[in-house]
Parts: structure tokens; C-alpha cells; sequence
């Protein structure tokens, strides 16, 4: 952050740290954002048609969760933001298995680009019964291929308001990200 930006002069002792989530189109980023930083019912969350950000205080840390829509056209300009990220959450649509490769694709080709960033996947919408379970999408996104890599997390999630007081809760995303971003 630039110096006199006016979030630094309001906590000047707390770590600003850039999480960027990234996904395609549909995949559920926004209403992940929603629910990591305000557990309010939402009926209908729009797609993103460009960025969304959202600001979080949480022990000490600033996040800044930088969203960067999905859709064929942004997806260029997913790896211009990679080095300001501390994490990576990618956040993959378990019921769309016809768009899984191109998820893989595009998840493998950003971290051929930053090889040392953490990683967090999101499962998401795993409160629809034609999910695939965390293990098929182990699978199916080559994530075993990075083991041993990077520091690598693949959540269960459901970002519903339904949801928040399930095992799915975007709630465990958040401690995690807080506990990631809190490491020296």
C-alpha cells in the first residue's frame, strides 16, 4: 500500500496482507467474499462483471480479498495479480463437471506463474446433492501433482446463507486465511 493511504493511518499496527480469488464464471466467488466478510442473508449475488474487493479486520491483519471475475475475456488478466498476492483461493464449482478441465487449465497455468503461493481451493456448493466430493476434485483439478510444492488446502464449501452453520461454512475459509496470513 501506497504511504497515507487512509486505511494505514486508521490501524497503522496491522499486517496488510492481498488474498486473490480467482475462479470461472459461476464458480461461486462473490458469494464466498459475502459470507467471509458479513453473515448477512443474501437472496440473489450478481456476478462480478469486472473486480469486487472487500476489506476484513481480523487479529491484527488487514485483508484485502481481491476478487477478479471469471468470465473467458477477464481471465487474462488473472496473472497481473498474482504478485501482490500473499494466498490464492480458487473457487471451483462442484456440480458443473463440464467445465472442469478448463478450471484445471486455468488453475494449473496461474501457478506455473507463482510457484510459492499458498494455495486454498473451495469445493464449492457442496450443499447440492450432485456435488462431486472433495476427492473426486482432488482428482479432476491434478492437485496431487502439486504436492510437496506449495502450502495446499482443499475446503468443502457451501457459500449459502443455509450453509453457515454447517461443516461447508465459508467460516472455516476465513480462519484458515486468518491463520495462513498470520505465519512470519
Amino acid at each position: 500500500r501506497p504511504a497515507g493511504s487512509p486505511a494505514l493511518s486508521c490501524c497503522p499496527q496491522a499486517v496488510w496482507k492481498q488474498v486473490l480469488v480467482l475462479g470461472l464464471d459461476g464458480a461461486g466467488k462473490s458469494s464466498v467474499l459475502h459470507y467471509i466478510c458479513s453473515q448477512k442473508a443474501r437472496t440473489r449475488i450478481p456476478p462480478t462483471l469486472g473486480f469486487n474487493s472487500a476489506q476484513l479486520h481480523v487479529e491484527g491483519l488487514e485483508m484485502d480479498l481481491l476478487e477478479v471475475g471469471g468470465s473467458h475475456n477477464l481471465r487474462a488478466y488473472w496473472p497481473l495479480y498474482l504478485s501482490d498476492a500473499h494466498v490464492l483461493v480458487f473457487v471451483v464449482d462442484s456440480v458443473d463437471r463440464s467445465r472442469l478441465l478448463t478450471a484445471r487449465q486455468e488453475l494449473h497455468a496461474l501457478l506455473a506463474e507463482e510457484p510459492r503461493l499458498p494455495l486454498v481451493v473451495l469445493a464449492n456448493k457442496q450443499d447440492k446433492s450432485d456435488a462431486l466430493s472433495t476427492e473426486e476434485l482432488r482428482e479432476e483439478l491434478a492437485l496431487h501433482l502439486l504436492s510437496g510444492q506449495r502450502e495446499l488446502f482443499l475446503l468443502p464449501t457451501s457459500a449459502t446463507w443455509a450453509s453457515l452453520s454447517t461443516a461447508t461454512s465459508v467460516l472455516h475459509v476465513k480462519s484458515l486465511l486468518v491463520s495462513l496470513l498470520s505465519q512470519p
